[in-house]
């Protein structure tokens, strides 16, 4: 049984991930965290997610449950990841991220405990987004070459602050490496004005922020007389809390190392 620490039990991801964790029979609910000072620390996690007493009480810092949990799950911010998983390198645990936006900087910091913490990271857990960049891995090499427009278009609610989204840069980065591409030379994230006819090898971001759209990706391969459109929809946050509850089942007993949804997945073959 894996027992699991969940970070910002209060949020509206924390509680759904605190939802996914009591539906899993593999999984144990042992701890969840608030920001510290918060006047929610010593409140019922189960209480906070509305799924009634759980006898599990949050605490505001990870020292104060050191002892409970073998796996944390943490979608918040860089700067409390990276913090989070020092911890967890310090403390012999594993940890599950589905934090978005990290700096290339930011992302090297976290590359440096590949050798200390078993990981997983990933700009999204949901099964039918890693799914679907193994399609664009696919589509991308038969297409790319060959005359066709590579266009990411991602839409999602308004609060989110990263732009474009984890899950559309993976997917050009994806699309990218199966062409040979560099994404960072051959990404465009803006066209205003006269921007000038596209280029042949360019990859194309448009982002939508509206309402309370939980997630949207469409990948447009675009050539003279046809267009190939390959989507997916997320309607409700569970199905990344799903994931992220799925790996970390996956990584209990794990050696130390960055792995990705493909990992979980067993999507490498």
């Amino acid at each position: 049984m894996t027992r699991i620490a969940i970070v910002g039990v209060a949020g509206r991801m924390g509680r759904t991930l605190v939802n996914a964790a009591e539906q899993d029979a593999d999984a144990t609910l042992a701890a969840g965290i608030v920001p510290p000072g918060s006047s929610l620390a010593g409140a019922d996690i189960g209480e906070l997610a509305g799924l009634g007493s759980k006898g599990v009480t949050a605490v505001d810092s990870l020292a104060a449950c050191a002892d409970d949990f073998d796996v944390l799950i943490d979608f918040t911010t860089p700067e409390v990841t990276l913090e989070n998983l020092a911890f967890c390198a310090e403390h012999g645990k594993s940890i599950v991220i589905g934090t978005t936006g990290l700096s290339d900087d930011e992302i090297a910091t976290l590359d440096g405990y590949r050798e200390r913490v078993p990981m997983v990271f990933a700009p999204n857990m949901s099964v039918g987004v890693n799914l679907t960049l193994k399609l664009l891995e696919t589509a991308a090499r038969a297409l790319g070459d060959e005359g066709y427009d590579i266009e990411v278009i991602e839409s999602h609610h308004r609060h989110k602050v990263d732009a474009p989204s984890g899950t559309a840069l993976k997917m050009g980065e994806t699309m990218a490496g199966a062409l040979g591409r560099d994404l960072k030379e051959h990404g465009v994230f803006e066209r205003v004005g006269q921007c000038g006819p596209r280029s042949d090898k360019e990859i194309g971001f448009a982002t939508v922020r509206a309402g309370d759209i939980v997630g949207e990706h469409t990948v447009m391969f675009a050539t003279e007389g046809e267009r190939i459109e390959i989507t997916h929809k997320a309607s409700s946050r569970m199905t990344f809390a799903k994931g992220a509850v799925r790996a970390a089942r996956w990584l209990t007993g794990k050696p130390s190392g960055r792995y990705g949804m493909d990992d979980v997945l067993d999507l490498n073959e």
